[in-house]
């Protein structure tokens, strides 16, 4: 580690290193281009996510190659831009270097860390194994292929009890997440696939949304919580609040007395933060995310700084700051702002002030809740400006194109193009017993 430390002092230019590819750390980057540094974007996989309509992949309703792009093609066209792909298992701030699993210690000047968050359970992380979350592009594929497969698995089952099990969708969580997958599972068996199936009528499945609290959508106001469960309700979704979860296990949900038999079941009631607080040794709060100071460096460590999902940090209203895509965005751009403040020998800018840009939510097909503070929408203006907001956040004029023309046709045919289930454990032996095997259609 020393000798890697010797040759890496030999650099003449200001190096940063970002670590996570997300929304806060593509926006550094881009926001950095022209300073007088060396950048080192690493992450552990090798695509940008755009999260906010990974549930639509998981659903069927979006190819994930609409919804993620190489991170090395985004940052092509910048020389100063190293990029690798690793996983990061700590960070020796004393001696600024950040460990990456299986490579050298990487050296850094100033250590931007845009790591995000994984799944939250309170505590109850048996309960993973049955009850996938969706954070990643592999989350997504595994929900689907369990959608998807839970309808080819009940046109072959005789059991009434386990068809009824087999067509048994839970979403565990209230929030945006929870109400854009229970919503879409919905208009994906009860339009989508009507039609499709000889045995079963996948207008018999059932989807259910569980949320411990009052209302779903807590994050907004009363009247569009109300119209969204509403909304559910009269697409078939059973919305089930003030009930926690007790239990989960294969196939079966517990909520207080009552045991539901459920063959998928989704997670989308927590997250906790990436260990970045656990590498540095700084005080976090109960999901892990990390304390900062206002200018969204690290206590005791001013060339570190934490954005995204990985801290925890008051807005102008007093309140936390949103785990969302813009504020992963405006902490990017602004400590990019403050490094080539730095650099310069200028004046540092204001603490970092969140701006809301306001909340939106689909329902379903259609049906979309946005609160924009004063101006508050729901219905089909809503659910069209929802569409036109996620088309205009893509990366790239083709994913654009491809994205409004893959809602276009659901709209109009009520037709989802991705709807293909992959088994990456069958073997060759196996695969070729499940491609003898007959199967009436």
């Amino acid at each position: 580690m020393d000798e890697a430390a010797g040759r890496e002092n030999n650099r003449k230019r200001h190096r940063v290193v970002v670590v996570g590819a997300g929304f806060g750390g593509l926006s550094a980057v881009d926001r950095l281009k022209g300073a007088p540094v060396d950048i080192i974007l690493i992450d552990q996989r090798n695509h940008h996510l755009f999260q906010p309509l990974l549930y639509q992949a998981a659903t069927a309703s979006l190819a994930t190659s609409e919804i993620a792009w190489p991170i090395r093609s985004i940052v092509r066209h910048r020389p100063e831009v190293t990029t690798l792909l690793g996983t990061v298992e700590g960070v020796d701030a004393a001696r600024r270097l950040v460990l990456v699993n299986g490579a050298e210690p990487l050296a850094f000047d100033t250590l931007i860390l845009a790591t995000g968050a994984r799944h939250g359970y309170f505590g109850h992380d048996e309960w993973e194994a049955f009850a996938p979350g969706l954070k990643t592009v592999e989350d997504a594929i595994l929900i689907r292929r369990g959608i998807l497969k839970a309808f080819e698995d009940a046109e072959l089952e005789r059991d009434a009890d386990t068809r009824t099990a087999l067509l048994t969708f839970v979403v565990i969580g209230g929030g945006p997440t929870g109400v854009e997958l229970a919503g879409t599972i919905a208009d994906l068996a009860h339009d989508t696939l009507k039609g499709e199936y000889r045995s079963i009528d996948p207008h018999m499945a059932r989807v259910l949304l569980i949320e411990a609290g009052s209302r779903v959508l807590a994050g907004f106001p009363d009247t569009l919580s109300e119209y969204t469960r509403k909304a559910l309700e009269k697409i078939g979704v059973e919305v089930l609040l003030g009930q926690a979860v007790t239990n989960i296990e294969a196939g079966l949900v517990t909520i207080g007395e009552q045991r539901i038999p459920a063959r998928t079941i989704v997670w989308a009631a927590g997250v906790r933060a990436s260990p970045a607080a656990e590498w540095l040794d700084v005080p976090s709060d109960r999901s892990g995310r990390m304390f900062v100071e206002p200018d969204l460096s690290v206590a005791d460590y001013p060339e570190i700084f934490a954005i995204g999902d990985t801290i925890v940090i008051e807005g102008p209203d007093g309140k936390a700051v949103p785990g969302i895509a813009p504020a992963a965005k405006q902490g990017g751009r602004y400590v990019a702002d403050v490094i080539r403040r730095r650099l310069s020998g200028a004046k540092p800018p204001p603490p970092f002030a969140y701006r809301h840009d306001g909340s939106l939510a689909q329902i379903g097909k259609g049906k979309a809740v946005i609160d924009f503070g004063r101006i508050k929408l729901h219905g089909a203006i809503a659910w069209w400006l929802w569409g036109i907001a996620h088309i205009l956040f893509l990366i790239g004029t083709r994913s654009r194109l491809s994205v409004a023309l893959s809602w276009l046709w659901i709209y109009v045919r009520n037709q989802r193009g991705a709807r293909l289930i992959i088994e990456p454990e069958l073997t060759n032996a196996a695969r070729s017993t499940h491609g003898a095997r007959t199967t009436t259609m």
